[in-house]
C-alpha cells in the first residue's frame, strides 16, 4: 500500500504491466488512507503489512509482532484496518482482471498466435482433425449455452461499490496502450481512479437490513444490461471472424442466433426461501421486461441518428416506408415529434416509431409489441433494405448488432426458473387431497394415488387461506399469467430439489393442474427438472428416470414438450453430503447412465447442472470443466448455473465477460464435434474411480459427520457465526430450523472454509483416497488415467488449487 515495490506477488516479464498496475493502485490506496483514516491508520496497516510477509516467509518472531500490533483495537479501528486489506485486494484483484483483458487483446493483434481455448484456436482444431465446413456448421447451429443466474448469498459487496469498480476496471483499459494515450487523458484516467477509491472509502460496503428479492433481481439486471448486453454482439462478430479465419470468406454465412440466452432463479428460487413466491415471480418479470424494453428503446434512438440516408440520395424498400405509414397512425405524438427535415430519412422516422412502439409496450399506453419477434421483424424489416440498396456499410452493422440483442433477451431479458422443494409439493398435495398422512407414505403409494388423482380431472382449487396450499396453487396461476403476458420464454424448468422419485414430478403436474396451469387438452406448459443432489441420489436418477418415463401420463407429458426432458444436477449438496471426490464421480456416472436411460424410451435428456462457485461445489476452470464431462445426448447443449461472486468474477467487465463466453461456447463445441470417454473403453479405470470414490467418500463421511465434536471445531475454526449473520442474501442460511451440518446450506458451509482458508470441503478424504488406489492398483495406473482421462484430470487438477490455496 505504499509506492515501493511488495514482494508478495512475484510476475513473470509479461506481467510487467500488471506490476505497474498494482504498484499505482497500491500507492493511490496509501495516499487515500492517511488522507481519510490519518497517519496512524497508514502506519498501523503498514506495519501489519510487512509483519504479515515476515510471518509468511518464516521469520521466527513475525507472528508475535503482528499480534501486537492487531490486538486490542478499537472496534472503529479495527474495522478500518480490515477495510484498508479488503480495499487492497480488492484493487488488486482488479488489476489481475483488466492485465488478462491486455492479454487478450494482445492475442487478437493481427500476426498473434490464437489463445488457447479461444474460438480460432478451437476451430483449428476441429479442421486439423477433419471436420469440413459443413459438421462444424452442423454443431454450431445446435448449440445452445444457457448460464443461469442465482442469487445465492456469497456476493457481499453492494452495488454501488460494485459500479465504482467497474469505473476503476474502465479507467486501467483506457491505459493499456500508452502510445494511443496523450499525457492529459493518462493524467486525467488516474484522477478518475484515485476518486472512486477515495469515494469508495467513504461508501458503506454492506447494506445495514439485508437484501430483499427485489434487490437480489435488481444485482442480476446490473450485470445483464450493463455487461452482457453490451458484448453480446461482438462476440457473434468474434465467432463469424473465426469461421471466416478457419474456412474462408463465406463460412460465416446466416450465423444462427441465438446460441447463447440466459436465465435466472432470482424471484423464481423458493427453496428455503419464505421472500420468494408468486408476488415476485410476478415482480420480476415485470421488472426485467421493463428493462430491456427500455434498453431497446434506447438503443433504437441511437441507431435512429446514425441512420440518416434520405429518399432524394436512396432508395428504400416498401416494407420500410409501409411500416412507416402505419405507425405514424398509430403513435402520432411520437410522429408529430419527429423535426420536419428529418421526415424525409425513413430509417430514422422508423426506428423512432419504433422506440415509441417499444415505450407503450411499457406503460400500456398505446398500441404495442405483442411479442419480440414483431421488434425483431421491424428491425429485419430495415435490414434488408439497407442490404438492397448499399448500406452494407453505412449502418447494417448498428442494425444487426440490434437485431442480435432482440433475438438473445426477447422481452423477457433473462429465462425466469422457479424451483421449490419436493417436501413441500408432497405436504401440499396431502393436503389437496386430504390425506393427512401423504407425505409419510412409501414413494410407491403415493405414485399410485397421484396417478388416480390426475385420471380424475381434478377440479380447480380455489382460494381456502390455507396458506401453503394457496401460496403453491398462486404459484401456477402466476406461470400461467406470465406464458400468456410475456411469452412462453419468460419461465423456465420448474425445478424439483431433493427429487427420489417418479411421484415428486407427477405431484408437480397435479399442483399445476390444480392451480389452472393445464391447457384444455389437461397439457401443463411447463418442464419438470427433478433435481437430484445427493450422492444417493444421483446413484438412483437413472431408476427414477426409467420409472417416470415408463409412467403414461408422464410421458405423455414429456411427448407434449417435444420428446426433450430436462433433468438438473447438484453439485454443491453432494459433495458437502459425500465429498469432492464421490461427488464428482457419482456426477459423471449419473450423466451417462440418464443419457442411456432416455434414449431407450426415446427421450433426450438436456442436463443442467447446478454447479457452485468453488470447486468444492463444482466450480472448475469452464473450459476444462466441459471437456471433462461425458459425452451425452449428442453434445452442443450446456445449461448451468453461475452462482454468487461468480457472477462477479465472470461477467463483471466486458472484457471478461467476453473470454468467459468464448471459451465457454467454444469448449461446448469442441466437446460436441470431438467427443471423448477413454473410461467407456477401459473398463479397469471404472474400477479405479469406483474404488476411489468409496474410500473418499468413507473418510469424508468418518470425520464430517461421525466424529466427535467436529460440528464445534466447525464452528470455531471458521467465522460460521457471522457469516449466519451477514446481510448479504435474502434467504437463511439453513434449510430447516435445525442446527448441525445436515441443516446447514452447501453454500455457507463452504463459504466459512474458504474464509478461514482451510477449504477443508475441497481436498479432504481425496488424498486418502489416491493413496489407496495406488496401493491397490499402482502408481502407473493412476498416472495412465491422469494422462488419458480429462475426468480424473480435471478432478487431481482441480484439489491440487484448493490445495495451493488452503493455509
Amino acid at each position: 500500500m505504499t509506492s515501493a515495490e511488495g514482494p508478495e506477488i512475484s510476475f513473470e516479464p509479461k506481467d510487467i504491466p500488471l506490476k505497474d498496475d498494482v504498484r499505482i493502485l497500491g500507492a493511490m490506496l496509501g495516499d487515500v488512507l492517511k488522507e481519510q483514516g490519518g497517519p496512524d491508520l497508514f502506519a498501523r496497516v503498514e506495519a501489519a503489512r510487512q509483519a504479515a510477509l515476515r510471518r509468511r516467509s518464516g521469520e521466527a518472531c513475525a507472528e508475535a509482532e503482528l499480534c501486537a500490533i492487531l490486538d486490542g483495537l478499537e472496534v472503529p479501528e479495527a474495522m478500518d484496518t480490515t477495510r484498508a486489506f479488503s480495499a487492497y485486494f480488492a484493487l488488486t484483484n482488479m488489476a489481475e482482471r483488466v492485465h488478462r483483458i491486455r492479454r487478450r487483446l494482445d492475442y487478437l493483434r493481427p500476426g498473434a498466435a490464437p489463445q488457447r481455448g479461444g474460438l480460432v484456436a478451437v476451430l483449428q482444431k476441429l479442421r486439423a482433425a477433419g471436420l469440413d465446413l459443413a459438421a462444424v456448421r452442423a454443431v454450431v447451429d445446435r448449440t445452445r449455452v444457457i448460464p443461469v443466474f442465482t442469487a445465492h448469498p456469497t456476493e457481499s459487496i453492494r452495488q454501488t461499490i460494485l459500479v465504482k469498480e467497474q469505473r476503476i476496471a474502465r479507467a486501467l483499459v483506457d491505459r493499456i496502450d500508452p502510445s494511443a494515450v496523450l499525457p492529459m487523458e493518462d493524467e486525467a484516467a488516474l484522477a478518475r481512479i484515485r476518486e472512486e477509491i477515495a469515494a469508495g472509502w467513504q461508501t458503506e460496503e454492506h447494506l445495514r437490513s439485508p437484501p430483499g428479492v427485489d434487490d437480489e433481481v435488481d444485482h442480476v439486471v446490473f450485470y445483464i444490461l450493463n455487461v452482457i448486453y453490451r458484448v453480446i454482439p461482438p462476440f457473434y462478430e468474434h465467432l463469424a471472424g473465426a469461421l471466416r479465419v478457419v474456412y474462408g470468406p463465406e463460412a460465416d454465412e446466416a450465423l444462427p442466433c441465438p446460441l447463447v440466452r440466459f436465465g435466472s432463479w432470482v424471484g423464481g428460487d423458493m427453496d428455503g426461501n419464505p421472500y420468494a413466491g408468486p408476488d415476485t415471480i410476478r415482480s420480476t418479470l415485470r421488472r426485467q421486461r421493463e428493462a430491456v424494453l427500455d434498453r431497446y428503446r434506447r438503443e433504437a434512438l441511437l441507431v435512429a441518428e446514425h441512420l440518416s440516408q434520405s429518399t432524394s440520395r436512396v432508395e428504400v424498400d416498401e416494407a420500410v416506408l409501409d411500416r412507416v405509414s402505419t405507425y405514424r397512425k398509430d403513435h402520432p405524438a411520437a410522429a408529430e415529434a419527429i423535426p420536419g427535415f428529418h421526415r424525409t430519412m425513413p430509417y430514422r422516422v422508423l426506428l423512432r416509431l419504433i422506440a415509441a412502439r417499444l415505450a407503450a409496450s411499457v406503460t400500456g399506453t398505446g398500441p404495442e409489441y405483442e411479442a419480440p419477434g414483431e421488434f425483431v421483424d421491424d428491425l429485419e424489416a430495415i435490414a434488408t433494405s439497407l442490404r438492397h440498396h448499399r448500406g452494407e456499410n453505412a449502418g447494417l452493422f448498428r442494425v444487426t448488432r440490434l437485431i442480435r440483442r432482440a433475438r438473445t433477451f426477447g422481452f423477457h431479458l433473462a429465462t425466469l426458473d422457479v424451483r421449490e422443494d419436493a417436501r413441500v409439493h408432497r405436504e401440499v398435495v396431502g393436503r389437496l387431497l386430504n390425506e393427512p398422512g401423504y407425505a409419510s407414505v412409501s414413494p410407491a403409494e403415493r405414485l399410485a394415488r397421484l396417478e388416480e388423482a390426475l385420471r380424475e380431472e381434478p377440479a380447480l382449487r380455489p382460494r381456502t387461506g390455507d396458506e401453503i396450499v394457496d401460496r403453491s396453487l398462486d404459484v401456477m396461476q402466476a406461470i400461467g399469467a406470465a406464458h400468456a403476458h410475456y411469452g412462453p420464454e419468460a419461465i423456465g424448468p420448474y425445478i424439483i430439489s431433493m427429487a427420489q422419485g417418479p411421484d415428486d414430478a407427477l405431484a408437480l403436474l397435479y399442483l399445476a393442474r390444480r392451480g389452472g396451469l393445464a391447457n384444455a387438452h389437461g397439457q401443463v406448459p411447463l418442464d419438470v427438472a427433478p433435481l437430484f443432489e445427493t450422492v444417493t441420489d444421483l446413484e438412483a436418477a437413472p431408476e427414477t428416470l426409467q420409472a417416470l418415463l415408463s409412467q403414461p401420463l408422464y410421458a405423455d407429458h414429456v411427448a407434449g414438450r417435444g420428446g426433450k426432458q430436462i433433468v438438473m444436477l447438484g453439485y454443491s449438496d453432494s459433495s458437502k453430503e459425500s465429498g469432492l471426490a464421490a461427488s464428482r464421480w457419482a456426477l459423471y456416472r449419473a450423466q451417462i447412465r440418464l443419457d442411456e436411460t432416455a434414449a431407450r424410451r426415446g427421450t433426450a435428456v438436456r442436463l443442467f447442472h447446478g454447479r457452485g462457485g468453488t470447486i468444492s461445489r463444482g466450480g472448475s476452470k469452464p473450459r476444462d470443466a466441459i471437456l471433462a464431462d461425458p459425452p451425452v445426448g449428442g453434445g452442443g447443449y450446456l445449461r448451468m448455473t453461475e452462482q454468487g461472486e461468480m457472477i462477479h468474477a465472470k461477467y463483471g467487465l466486458r472484457g471478461i465477460a467476453a473470454r468467459t463466453l468464448e471459451l465457454t461456447v467454444g469448449a461446448v463445441v469442441e466437446a460436441a464435434a470431438l467427443p471423448q470417454d477413454p473410461a467407456g473403453t477401459d473398463p479397469t479405470w471404472i474400477e479405479a474411480m469406483d474404488r476411489l470414490a468409496r474410500v473418499a467418500r468413507s473418510a469424508f463421511r468418518a470425520l464430517i459427520y461421525e466424529a466427535e465434536d467436529f460440528y464445534e471445531y466447525f464452528r470455531q475454526a471458521t467465522p460460521i457465526d457471522a457469516i449466519e449473520r451477514l446481510r448479504i442474501g435474502s434467504r437463511p442460511p439453513t434449510r430447516r430450523s435445525g442446527r448441525g451440518i445436515d441443516d446447514l446450506r452447501a453454500i455457507p458451509w463452504v463459504f466459512a472454509w474458504t474464509q478461514s482458508r482451510h477449504h477443508l470441503p475441497g481436498w479432504y478424504g481425496v488424498g486418502t483416497a489416491l493413496e489407496a488406489a495406488a496401493g491397490a492398483l499402482g502408481i502407473d495406473r493412476l498416472r495412465e488415467m491422469h494422462d488419458g482421462w480429462r475426468f480424473f484430470a480435471n478432478l487431481v487438477g482441480d484439489v491440487e488449487v484448493v490445495l495451493a490455496n488452503a493455509d
